[in-house]
């Protein structure tokens, strides 16, 4: 397979993954095996696989980012690093999706939350938790009993 094949197939696995999250995240398939530990391994099999073959170039490394640089100007050990994030995005977003079902947190507030981290890793993780800090907060001042007014 060329790099540009593996780079569309490792999307393709991705995108089912989140598809699933966004379309179906109750259903147990996707929630707790399609997303999390089926698409993230198949994309991680492909990244050891792409590392382990493929020499980094002279001065290449994770020292400095230079060293990711001269690393990165080989479009495979590139290509690895970016399956490399879709593996983890997808696993943290299958984690959200989990953890606001335990929460009680409505799907339709975690699906902005999904379409970040899959855009902007990090930034989406955040979102998530400013939404459960929020939706916390929210569900425990509906519980607490109103003081007694003297």
């Amino acid at each position: 397979m060329t790099a540009e094949q593996i780079f569309s197939l490792c999307g393709i696995i991705a995108m089912t993954g989140w598809a699933g999250l966004v379309l179906a995240p109750r259903w147990t398939v996707t929630r707790d095996w399609v997303a999390p530990v089926v698409a993230p391994l198949l994309i991680a099999g492909i990244y050891a696989w792409l590392m382990s073959s493929n020499s980094p170039p002279a001065g290449g490394g994770f020292g400095s980012l230079q060293e990711v640089t001269v690393l990165f100007s080989n479009p495979n050990l590139l290509l690895a690093g970016w399956i490399h994030y879709l593996a983890f995005d997808l696993f943290v977003g299958a984690w959200e999706v989990r953890d606001a079902q335990r929460q009680g947190i409505h799907h339709l507030l975690v699906i902005p939350c999904l379409f970040a981290t899959l855009m902007a890793g990090p930034a989406g993780l955040a979102l998530y938790w400013l939404v459960r800090i929020v939706v916390t907060f929210i569900k425990r001042r509906q519980h607490q009993p109103e003081e007694a007014t003297a």
